[in-house]
């Protein structure tokens, strides 16, 4: 074994790996192992340049008792940069170190030393590196010493409602509705980026912690430390990125629903909000406005003029957005020309097909930037060029007909090796040419992100959830677990996705529920698959823009008199917010911080608020605890330590430091601002 300082770095060759260790921004190291000769030079999620640190790095020897009684002399070695040290001992074990109190350790259990984890004879080692048979590269298992009392946040978004993650395995792979971003946030005082776009799974259990990558050529990860979370986040996005500023013009009410089918539609819909005197900034035209997928084009039958569709909500103040996916059908007239460029994904068996909803389809290659130069030339001509002013990036996982990772290849590389950063690879066939083109800040709505996503323009969502209170409990966790995970700008379909009834009056308490808390969160959105499916189809033909069914209306005015009168009061608490949501997506351009945030995120010296996992923080000021039952019209509600409450229905005020139980009828969800 031989340890290696070159600069600022500390290298340790043994058995044929190489393990580097770097500074890497503030209070932060970066870690990387590989068996093969060379690193792949791949940053991943660690795109920004970062400052030159001063590390400290030095080796030295101590004493080891051998087996025989006898004293040995071993060597050590250390990297310090700012509060974070890492050591690591004479059989290539990491600890790491917060101002000198340790915070994570690999776990090993193979040898007889003070290290010891469970019995020498398990033969389990800290980094287990496997040749993928019949392959170059290799699976990786590194774990590391669970710590008791230890609570771990972020890591994306994971249809649960377990904010805490301590006790969970989760699949590091892109689904519907599940979002792997794989940034861990502790309770002690550092931030974890698994820096890896591979598919795998982590295991955050009681007595390891294992990180696992089913096929990669190293490892790398990126560990930084702070005195709160709210510092650790603005460590990660110094070195992931940040979001940019979000346009004014797109912060208060968003409109959609499955599916506007024609240009009339949108256009009656923008018409009565108009007449209505409710102000929408932006209007969603949703999928199937198409020929076919792939076309990227507007079905000429339904939509006969775009560009003054366009030009008349535009005069109205209304952005529009339009939908694009990612797959490809077979009678695109598309499908061939990217199929014989290799422009599109390639399956390892079998017939070329990734995706089957609605066609025969192909998914495209956006890892290849001769993809993303194609679909780019086609959207701008059939969408961008007539004034559309974003693209709804849906399927962005992307959506596999079989989530089957080991069949499908990208240029990249093995969908097992990068399948993750899909997404942010499928937002950037759009935010680079946008950003080259446009007058003012890229945002487009995708399903899916990776790590370093923030930076690209993406408003996320939380996917196709049922419409159910269970869902919506689990959508908050999912929300404040994404904002761990430095993704700030995210939102849900309000009452869920999937409906059978908007005439339930159970289905219609959840709506309002669910739109009382969207008010209080990044992106107000309406949209949702409204049933019962009792419209008939426009026309008989089995393609284009006609013949796929539609949802109910799913306008502020369609649930009733009563509903309407809610959801028109809380459209103006809205819109009375401007200015402090503004002064919320300033803050996480430059600092990271989401605007749903964790009790803890905001009060870390409040241990009750680290266990709470039914109410949040809008920004700083604005504590919500949204209603996630049935018929439930009072609640109980924690008030942080070293701050006075005003509850917003009455004004009344209330010290901080206890629960207390307020009324929440269906017109109200309640709502303290801090004072």
């Amino acid at each position: 074994m031989a340890f290696i300082i070159e600069k600022n770095a500390l290298i340790l060759k043994r058995g044929g790996e190489t393990l580097r260790i770097e500074p890497w921004g503030r209070d932060s190291l970066r870690v990387r192992s590989t068996m093969f000769s060379d690193f792949t030079g791949n940053d991943w999620a660690l795109t920004e340049k970062v400052p030159e640190c001063n590390a400290v790095v030095e080796t030295h020897e101590i004493d080891h008792w051998v087996g025989d009684g006898t004293i040995d002399k071993r060597t050590v070695a250390s990297i310090t940069n700012g509060r974070i040290r890492a050591e690591i001992n004479f059989v290539g074990i990491i600890s790491f170190y917060r101002d000198d109190k340790l915070i994570l350790r690999e776990y090993y259990a193979s040898y007889d030393g003070t290290l010891l984890k469970g019995s020498r004879c398990l033969k389990v080692v800290n980094r287990e590196w496997k040749g993928i048979i019949g392959g170059s590269d290799y699976s990786l298992n590194l774990k590391f010493e669970s710590n008791d009392g230890e609570k771990i946040f972020g890591m994306g978004q994971y249809q649960q409602p377990y904010l805490d993650l301590k006790g969970t395995v989760l699949e590091l792979a892109q689904r519907n509705s599940q979002i792997s971003v794989p940034f861990a946030t502790s309770s002690l005082g550092y931030g974890f980026l698994w820096n890896n776009p591979a598919v795998g799974r982590v295991t955050f259990g009681k007595n390891i912690t294992e990180w696992i990558a089913k096929s990669t050529k190293e490892m790398d990860y990126w560990i930084t430390v702070a005195e709160d979370p709210k510092a650790i986040m603005a460590n990660y996005s110094a070195v992931t990125g940040h979001a940019p500023k979000f346009p004014e013009d797109r912060m208060g009410l968003w409109q959609c629903k499955l599916r506007y089918r024609t240009q009339d539609e949108v256009l009656s819909v923008a018409r009565q909000y108009r007449k209505e005197g409710i102000k929408i900034d932006q209007i969603v035209i949703d999928f199937f406005h198409w020929t076919v997928q792939g076309d990227w084009k507007f079905d000429k039958k339904y939509w006969p003029d775009p560009k003054a569709m366009v030009d008349e909500l535009h005069s109205m103040g209304i952005k529009v957005i339009v939908s694009v996916w990612p797959s490809v059908d077979r009678k695109s007239e598309n499908f061939y020309p990217m199929m014989d460029r290799g422009l599109l994904i390639k399956t390892e068996r079998g017939a070329a097909q990734t995706y089957d909803y609605q066609g025969d389809c192909v998914e495209i290659d956006p890892f290849n930037p001769e993809t993303r130069k194609y679909v780019w030339e086609v959207c701008k001509k059939n969408y961008y060029d007539f004034g559309i002013d974003a693209f709804w990036l849906d399927n962005s996982e992307p959506d596999y007909g079989v989530y089957d990772f080991e069949n499908y290849r990208y240029c990249a590389g093995p969908a097992l090796q990068v399948s993750n950063m899909y997404p942010q690879m499928y937002s950037r066939v759009f935010f680079d040419e946008m950003s080259k083109i446009g007058d003012g800040t890229v945002v487009n709505l995708l399903r899916c992100a990776w790590a370093g996503s923030q930076k690209y323009g993406n408003v996320v969502w939380s996917g196709d959830v049922p419409s159910t209170f269970e869902s919506f409990r689990d959508q908050l966790a999912a929300g404040l677990n994404m904002g761990l995970a430095g993704i700030p700008w995210w939102t849900t379909d309000i009452g869920g996705f999937m409906t059978d009834d908007v005439n339930d009056p159970d289905f219609r308490q959840l709506l309002i529920r669910w739109y009382q808390f969207a008010v209080y969160s990044a992106v107000l959105r309406m949209h949702g698959d409204r049933g019962p499916y009792n419209i008939p189809p426009l026309d008989d033909r089995d393609w284009g823009g006609g013949y796929l069914h539609t949802g109910q209306p799913n306008e502020l005015w369609s649930y009733g008199e009563d509903n309407y009168k809610i959801m028109k009061k809380y459209y103006d608490i809205r819109i009375s917010m401007h200015d402090y949501i503004k002064s919320l997506y300033d803050e996480a351009s430059t600092n990271g911080s989401p605007l749903i945030r964790t009790m803890f995120y905001e009060f870390p010296d409040d241990e009750k608020c680290w266990e709470l996992e039914d109410q949040y923080m809008f920004g700083s000021d604005y504590l919500v605890a949204p209603i996630f039952k049935l018929n439930c019209f009072e609640r109980e509600v924690y008030l942080p330590k070293g701050a006075v409450w005003v509850l917003t229905s009455d004004n009344k005020e209330y010290e901080g430091g206890q629960t207390v139980k307020v009324a929440a009828p269906i017109e109200y969800s309640p709502v303290f601002k801090r004072k």
